[in-house]
């Protein structure tokens, strides 16, 4: 006769409202390398149970998991904190379970009759004897006498002593049984490097380069800028295709659709009989002088990205070699890329629905590896959100398996839900509406969103004033004020930041059209020559602001961002602060009139004492100005600066 095994009854512990989370754990949440993942639940027992919990982690290489206690915070409340050091992928969980042993000690503090204290401490003394057998270190060795004294003693003072002794307790504590243990599922956290937390990007035309007017531009012409560019502050070079253009309906300046002889075309109309994706544009050089490039960047603190943009001009070697990666029209031609009105006859899309589809996603997966090889390891990817969402998470978590320092940058100006959805896919960092947000409602309302709502945990923003695409509303046709006011909002508001150079320091404002976004004689289609020791450049502006971007980790990430009051609806002030260090920055949206303003600090904010004396220095004019609590006046001219950036000294 065999003996009956008891059944344990199902765990009586809870866990709810464990956060961060994404989507339940579906996606990841994001971390950068040395940043702490704070975990909140809320976990309870029945009755006066006593909970016990603990967060549960591990990283890239981990054989088990690491436990860190939570702490009660009140109301079922738990939280506890663990640190990222690594790049990779991370996961973490809560697990709770009923403590026995402190929901003991606590009921034994409160007894006052002698019997009852008694039988109370032998309830105690199984407890400890039950962590007595569980535990292995030579300490435990302390636990057992305890337990002895507290079944034993008959003296109930030598007994409230021996009850309270603080160190046992521990010892007891950290080895008793997990009764009633509840645990979640492991919720995923991606782990970068920090450039995907705080970057400043500069993008250029390789083939606009050149020191001669006409001359296409090659990368050795790159090489002798980038001594400028790293003295402007930038870390991130950003370069639009650099693959052999299409000859085949090629376009001409201004998006003409017919090309004239000598038109260069769109760097996007991708492949020509000189090759594809994973070839160089023959006028810029060669796949060593590319490589000589990315080094020479590295060797001043920068990085190359490249553009990835999955499309291909009409003579792209895989339009003879793999048809059926492309869509193709009742008359058996191939459907070039159309927004209605607008035509893209240079450009054809590929069909990732398409019968072969899995060959052209480990080929386009091959494209990323390729370049990944010659030392890119950031990508500018062009219109993601027109590519399926299968194809995103599968390919970048191809790319990451072996080079999780890979960072990926969404362009993808569109719908809110999509630009999310790419991002919970693990594109690293995202365009933004930055661009087309320029009232103080819109701005105010706009990046507390981005700082301080759930989908922080996920979407990096990125914030351009401009781009080869836009030329924003406010840009156009508008002074140098207003490109000044524009990078100073975007450099103090988020910590990741590009420009379109050197339209934008040199303030390039003339649309095609009176509405249009288009530039008039766009870089797109056409060589450009700039002049960049014009007197007016704003390059020593933007060198001055991006110093001060790496000297103050306040401004090097996103989550602290605070607005404060001022009472003119054209000046705006925000703060930031990462520990002692705190910036205050006031703007004046207008580019055209002074505007002046009380401005009324939030100390809770800035974490400062209410009615205290401070200094603060400004970063673009070099003024100290002398503050007493919150309530200050500023006048700003647009015609000597579009605001304060200003550190905090005592």
């Amino acid at each position: 006769m065999t003996s009956a095994v008891r059944e344990a009854p199902p765990a009586a512990t809870v866990i709810e409202e464990v956060l961060p989370q994404v989507d339940g754990g579906r996606f990841a949440i994001k971390r950068v390398a040395g940043e702490l993942v704070t975990v909140t639940a809320s976990c309870f027992a029945h009755g006066h149970e006593r909970v016990a919990c603990v967060v549960r982690y591990r990283g890239p290489g981990d054989s088990g998991w690491h436990e860190v206690p939570m702490e009660a915070l009140g109301n079922d409340a738990w939280s506890a904190s663990f640190s990222v050091d690594r790049v990779g992928r991370w996961e973490y969980a809560v697990a709770c379970w009923i403590d026995h042993l402190t929901h003991w000690r606590d009921d034994f503090a409160r007894r006052v009759d002698a019997d009852d204290l008694r039988l109370a401490a032998r309830v105690g003394a199984d407890l400890v004897a039950q962590s007595s057998a569980l535990c292995s270190s030579d300490d435990c060795e302390k636990l057992e006498p305890w337990a002895r004294i507290l079944r034993e003693e008959k003296d109930v003072e030598r007994l409230r002593t021996v009850a309270m002794d603080e160190s046992l307790f521990e010892l007891a504590l950290a080895n008793a049984p997990r009764d009633n243990l509840a645990t979640t599922q492991a919720f995923p956290v991606w782990v970068d490097r920090e450039r995907a937390r705080f970057s400043t990007w500069y993008e250029l035309f390789p083939r606009s380069c050149s020191t001669e007017p006409g001359r296409h531009g090659t990368f050795a012409d790159v090489d002798e800028r980038l001594d400028s560019i790293a003295s402007m502050g930038f870390d991130v070079i950003y370069l639009p295709p650099i693959h052999p253009v299409g000859y085949d309906k090629r376009k001409g300046k201004n998006n003409a659709v017919a090309s004239e002889p000598g038109d260069v075309g769109s760097p996007w109309a991708i492949g020509s009989r000189e090759g594809g994706h994973t070839e160089i544009h023959p006028q810029l050089g060669t796949l060593k002088d590319f490589r000589h490039l990315v080094m020479a960047a590295r060797a001043r603190g920068m990085e190359i990205a490249l553009d990835m943009a999955f499309q291909c001009a009409p003579d792209h070697p895989w339009v003879t070699e793999h048809p059926e990666w492309f869509k193709h029209r009742p008359d058996g031609s191939i459907q070039y890329a159309e927004n209605p009105p607008k035509k893209y006859q240079d450009i054809y899309p590929l069909d990732f629905d398409s019968e072969n589809w899995r060959g052209l996603w480990e080929a386009l997966r091959d494209v990323m590896l390729f370049w990944v090889e010659q030392g890119v390891n950031i990508f500018r990817v062009d219109n993601p959100h027109t590519k399926p969402y299968p194809f995103w998470e599968w390919a970048i978590a191809e790319i990451r398996r072996e080079h999780p320092e890979v960072l990926f940058l969404a362009e993808a100006f569109t719908r809110p839900h999509v630009m999310h959805r790419l991002a919970k896919l693990g594109f690293t960092q995202s365009y933004t509406y930055y661009t087309w947000r320029t009232s103080k409602q819109e701005i105010t309302e706009y990046f507390t969103e981005l700082s301080q709502d759930e989908s922080r945990e996920y979407f990096r923003p990125n914030c351009w004033p401009n781009t080869p695409d836009i030329l924003a509303l406010q840009l156009r046709n508008a002074p140098l004020a207003a490109f000044r006011l524009r990078y100073v909002l975007a450099a103090t508001l988020a910590a990741n930041i590009g420009i379109y150079g050197p339209a934008f320091e040199l303030g390039d404002n003339r649309p095609r059209e009176p509405q249009s976004e288009e530039y008039l004689d766009s870089e797109k289609y056409q060589l450009r020559h700039w002049h960049l020791t014009r007197g007016d450049s704003l390059a020593p502006l933007i060198a001055r602001v991006n110093r001060f971007r790496r000297e103050h980790p306040a401004l090097q990430s996103d989550w602290s961002l605070a607005f404060h009051t001022a009472d003119n609806p054209n000046v705006i002030c925000y703060s930031k602060r990462a520990g002692d260090d705190r910036v205050i920055t006031v703007v004046n949206l207008d580019p055209y009139h002074a505007q002046s303003a009380w401005i009324h600090l939030d100390f809770d904010a800035l974490g400062l004492d209410t009615g205290m004396a401070y200094d603060v220095h400004d970063a673009l004019t070099g003024d100290t100005y002398h503050w007493y609590g919150a309530h200050n006046f500023v006048i700003l001219d647009p015609a000597r600066t579009p605001g304060h950036i200003l550190s905090i000294t005592f």
